[in-house]
């Protein structure tokens, strides 16, 4: 569906806190047949380990839909396919009902291609879902007022200084969703709510390395060489805050995640 390179937290373990909890939440129901309705190379690396009937892996983006086949090699069975799509699209996987499905930070990244249709999303997803509908999300950040707390600045400077750099080369920024409206959302679309826990994040310095690429990359584009070389100076000066902070404090700890588990009603 998307790209996942923007603004979800990237993993430094071999799977998140999060993917763990959601398998401890599965526990010895089988997982069937599963969607990973907005694939990621993590995501999909975490579903390949598990013991599923079939996977569809779903991906707006040729680039991210060639890093993840790039990531699983050979593990690819032949029950199991990326499919490029966006979910605007009704005609996309019409019809196909999985038993797990998979909302990995889709939620925020779907302002990216598709703006203004996260509150259909959930409505779009549970034709699809047989039994379970995992959602993963960031507590917003970047949107709030400006933190107090040194690690919070920082993140909260790197995430504005993200999205201005997007935005002036033409593209949309990842846009997180608080749980409460999650939760509204998902009942709205005819779920029922059974599990919901948040995760703090300790964002280190892979973290710091890929919102400074995104927010520089493609910067010689832009029709001002002046506006280009005082963004890339900003940038890498907060690169430069952001990793002493890390080493000093082990890493830059403000932000929320959070998994919801539903059911279809």
């Amino acid at each position: 569906m998307h790209s996942k390179s923007e603004g979800p937290p990237v993993t430094q373990r071999k799977h998140s806190a999060l993917l763990r909890y959601i398998e401890r939440l599965q526990g010895d129901t089988p997982w069937g047949s599963v969607l990973d309705a907005g694939t990621g190379v993590n995501s999909i690396r975490w579903i390949a380990g598990l013991d599923t009937a079939r996977w569809t892996a779903v991906t707006g983006s040729a680039f991210e839909a060639n890093q993840v086949r790039d990531a699983l090699g050979t593990i690819i069975r032949q029950q199991d396919r990326i499919v490029r799509g966006n979910w605007v699209d009704a005609k996309l996987l019409e019809g196909e009902v999985y038993d797990t499905v998979l909302a990995d930070y889709l939620l925020g990244a779907v302002e990216g291609v598709a703006p203004h249709f996260q509150p259909y999303l959930f409505s779009r997803l549970r034709p699809m879902t047989g039994k379970t509908l995992y959602v993963t999300g960031l507590e917003p950040y970047v949107s709030t007022d400006r933190p107090e707390t040194k690690a919070g600045r920082l993140l909260w400077d790197i995430g504005r200084f993200r999205d201005a750099c997007v935005l002036l080369k033409g593209g949309m920024p990842y846009r997180e969703y608080p749980s409460p409206w999650v939760l509204d959302h998902l009942k709205r679309a005819g779920f029922t709510t059974k599990a919901m826990k948040h995760f703090n994040i300790g964002y280190k310095d892979v973290f710091v390395s890929a919102q400074i690429k995104i927010s520089l990359q493609g910067l010689d584009a832009l029709s001002d060489p002046a506006l280009a070389k005082a963004l890339n100076d900003r940038g890498e000066a907060l690169r430069a805050e952001a990793d002493q902070v890390i080493k000093d404090e082990g890493a830059l700890r403000h932000c929320r995640s959070y998994v919801i588990a539903a059911e279809p009603n």
